[in-house]
């Protein structure tokens, strides 16, 4: 049997521990190659939560408090994406006009951010909140 050298097991030990820190780990710190994803925006609440359509008329503006925003999220109200300001990786602004706005109702609210990096690599980046309702009554 041929003998092994200590540095041929060291080779061997090592590949698969690299395999397993880049395409196991995720993103995240633990993955290098991930280092340039986005999270995914996480979306806790909305103020106000209800608003009358009156104050739409007047240009309302809708802060949007959650975690994991980043320069490149956008607000989404049924469907529409809308300049959005980012105040905090924590909160994000919009403008509720009556151009976006044509009558009292329910609207969906949700964030959304690009990805930000290859999907072949093994990282998730980027992608929807979930949805929040605003009232205009």
């Amino acid at each position: 049997m041929p003998a092994i050298s200590m540095h041929s097991r060291k080779s061997i030990l090592f590949l698969p521990a690299l395999l397993a820190l880049f395409f196991l780990a995720g993103c995240g710190t633990s993955n290098p190659i991930c280092g340039s994803s986005r999270p995914k925006p996480l979306i806790g609440s909305l103020s106000p939560s209800a608003m009358d359509f009156a104050q739409v008329q007047q240009g309302a503006v809708l802060t949007i408090m959650g975690s994991q925003f980043v320069s490149s999220s956008v607000v989404v109200i049924n469907g529409q994406t809308l300049s959005t300001t980012v105040v905090s990786s924590q909160e994000l602004q919009v403008a509720i006009t009556t151009g976006l706005i044509s009558a009292p109702g329910d609207l969906n609210v949700f964030v959304q951010t690009p990805g930000g990096n290859s999907g072949d690599i093994g990282c998730a980046s980027g992608g929807s909140s979930s949805v929040l309702v605003l009232t205009i009554t």
